[in-house]
């Protein structure tokens, strides 16, 4: 079992560190603790209410004493570069023979120095946001497709889709049904397998997406959920969005959303959400019908009884099972996906 170190420089809280986050919440037993030197001192679940007793600390050197054999770089910062203080702690932690997880833009394997450094203390480089070579170009075989396919979306970054597709997965699983997921950011493919969309040439995303799917299909497959990236709606990640759309060419989808806020990360104000979703709707009529089937709030900022009233103003307004997944369990959710399958 590894044992890992997360890196999450200023950084440990419920939207930044969300690579870090998803380790603790879906691999708690293995993440041994964290760095962060705004919070040292204090545990897990006191800065993001999960992961009991894990330690946070200053630095990697802190770290030492509780053997962890990976550091794995928790958050991702717009841009996905390397700060001079993260660099400095990943040296240390090669240095001392631990393995590097890195999902930023800005690919450590291709680093020499650290290459190098790598290779004297035995330790190794893996960067999840690496592309695939050569790239998959798109067939159209989503056309003869049979298995269902649920995309989820969400009005902005940092909204819960990753969350969203793995409890849907997992949930699902439980329930009898065999459920493949595809991991298309660096989370999503730590905890399964998948490609970091983003770090692929624009003209093969949705190649890359197509090409996922029709691997993970097989003759008893029940459906297949995707995680989606940014918003259609927001102006610097909308390309990505686009192509992840046209790459899976999903049958139905699951909105996600953050209630909380007013404004995207970029700035821009959030979109009407009726009007956001026949967006959605609008970009696949050319190929085939699609409809939303379910929406999953993010709504931790909220106490329990805000929570609750936003989610049946939601269901009233849109006519779809909501909830947090998270907090409130299925709800309606599960079992609307579970008849689609």
């Amino acid at each position: 079992m590894p044992r890992f170190v997360v890196l999450a420089i200023n950084s440990f809280n419920h939207i930044e560190n969300k690579t870090g986050n998803m380790l603790i919440r879906y691999r708690q037993n293995e993440v041994v603790a964290v760095i962060d030197p705004e919070k040292k001192g204090l545990t897990s679940k006191d800065v993001i209410g999960i992961g009991g007793s894990i330690p946070v600390v200053e630095s990697l050197n802190d770290a030492k004493k509780y053997h962890p054999d990976h550091l794995v770089i928790g958050n991702a910062p717009q841009g996905g570069i390397v700060s001079k203080h993260m660099y400095l702690e990943i040296e240390e932690a090669i240095k001392n023979g631990i393995n590097i997880i890195s999902g930023m833009h800005q690919l450590l394997s291709d680093d020499k120095y650290l290459k190098d450094l790598a290779n004297e203390h035995g330790s190794s480089i893996v960067d999840l946001r690496k592309p695939p070579d050569p790239p998959n170009f798109s067939k159209g075989s989503w056309i003869n497709r049979n298995t269902p396919v649920v995309l989820v979306v969400g009005t902005d970054c940092d909204t819960g889709k990753m969350t969203t597709a793995w409890e849907i997965k997992t949930r699902l699983n439980k329930l009898g049904k065999n459920v493949e997921f595809i991991g298309t950011g660096q989370t999503g493919i730590l905890l399964s397998d998948g490609v970091a969309i983003d770090a692929v040439t624009s003209d093969f995303v949705s190649g890359e997406v197509e090409n996922l799917i029709d691997r993970k299909i097989k003759k008893e497959t029940d459906l297949v959920i995707v995680e989606g990236q940014g918003a259609l709606s927001n102006y610097a990640y909308s390309g990505v969005t686009l192509g992840l759309i046209h790459g899976c060419m999903p049958d139905y989808l699951i909105l996600t959303h953050d209630p909380s806020r007013s404004k995207d990360v970029m700035g821009q104000p959030l979109p009407d959400i009726k009007e956001f979703m026949q967006l959605h709707i609008d970009l696949m009529s050319p190929f085939k019908k699609t409809f939303f089937i379910g929406i999953n709030l993010l709504t931790y900022e909220k106490n329990d009884k805000e929570a609750s009233n936003i989610i049946s103003d939601f269901e009233s307004v849109y006519n779809l099972p909501t909830t947090d997944l998270i907090r409130f369990g299925d709800a309606g959710l599960i079992k609307s996906i579970y008849n689609f399958t």
